[in-house]
């Protein structure tokens, strides 16, 4: 009796370990990891972090400067591109931008405008003028899912990451001179790196720049009080959208395409870095109106352009000219009357 308890006993700690085994498995712990050093992963130090901007061998270029060639390219662009005009829309995108600025490294003001475009993406040129493309809100399922991508654009400009870039090009310019012309050549490069020499296509940076804006734009999300989550949920579905409508990434993120790896790299620092909070901001009721708003706002934009994607009946002119008139009559013997005619025939023929 006594061993038939101990093998019972024996077998429900057997099951129970297996089990809680098991748990543990499905559902790994993660060890957040807090850091005081006022470094990139201190998120108390937010907002008084040094992350790339000062000026020095790796970034020649002032925050003055930036801003001002970000100025001279924003011109170029709203040149050419067509901006919503809508004051709901574009008050409620610049509150979520400004907030995300707020809660950012970021040395400068931002001015936050929308694009009028299908294309689902976004970018901030230098000094912080930064544009959001309509597509990409009507993409979004979510505000939380709009920020992210707006905090990782943010967090290009917060670490200066074109002026860096730009820098880069410039040293490996300045190492293929020849020696011999060291001392007057780099005085002379040195005074010609006063603006950006950058084209508006510029804003494809490096990966490992591009792996910083993911890293800082999460946390800038999180303090805003955003869903981590909802960053890489997004790339993942762009990513589910691509099987269905190949090119579909191509053309939404051509600036800053999202890999496997770098999904895999956010949802790390997610789980490491960032500490589980009891609630989120994912969704507000402003959001979807606003999407809505956009929305009846972009097919009434198509529909004055004639860009419906529905075929559409074309009526036969009736105007035609008197030659074509007598033309037609001569061959049909029918004169300058276009109704048929009935002939008698002559009482000799007969």
């Amino acid at each position: 009796m006594f061993r038939l308890q101990v093998l019972r006993l024996a077998t429900f700690c057997f099951l129970w370990t297996a089990y809680a085994s098991a748990q543990n498995a499905a559902e790994p712990r993660t060890q957040v990891k807090a850091y005081h050093d006022g470094g990139i992963r201190d998120l108390d130090a937010i907002g008084n972090r040094k992350i790339g901007c000062t000026r020095g061998l790796g970034n020649w270029y002032t925050l003055d400067r930036q801003i001002a060639m970000g100025r001279q390219f924003s011109q170029e662009v709203e040149s050419t591109a067509r901006l919503v005009k809508d004051p709901i829309i574009t008050e409620y995108v610049n509150r979520l931008g400004q907030t995300l600025v707020r809660n950012s490294d970021a040395r400068v003001p931002f001015t936050i405008k929308v694009l009028d475009t299908d294309d689902v993406n976004a970018f901030a040129l230098p000094g912080g003028f930064f544009y959001v493309d309509s597509g990409l809100i009507l993409a979004a399922d979510n505000e939380a899912e709009l920020a992210g991508v707006m905090a990782h654009e943010i967090a290009h400009v917060a670490a200066c990451h074109a002026a860096r870039q730009n820098t880069r090009g410039q040293l490996m310019n300045l190492a293929s001179i020849p020696l011999i012309f060291v001392g007057g050549g780099i005085g002379y490069a040195m005074q010609n790196v006063a603006g950006l020499a950058l084209p508006l296509g510029f804003l494809k940076f490096s990966r490992g720049f591009e792996s910083e804006a993911d890293y800082l734009g999460l946390e800038y999300m999180y303090k805003s009080g955003y869903d981590p989550q909802a960053f890489t949920a997004f790339f993942e579905k762009v990513k589910s959208l691509e099987k269905d409508r190949p090119g579909f990434v191509a053309k939404a993120f051509e600036t800053h395409p999202q890999t496997p790896d770098r999904i895999q790299k956010s949802q790390r620092e997610i789980n490491t870095l960032l500490p589980p909070r009891e609630e989120y901001k994912v969704d507000t009721s402003e959001f979807e109106d606003v999407k809505a708003r956009l929305s009846e706002l972009e097919s009434h934009h198509k529909i004055d352009r004639g860009d419906t994607g529905r075929p559409t009946l074309r009526r036969r002119s009736h105007s035609t000219s008197e030659d074509d008139k007598n033309k037609a009559g001569d061959d049909k013997g029918q004169g300058d009357d276009d109704r048929p005619t009935l002939k008698r025939r002559s009482a000799s023929s007969l």
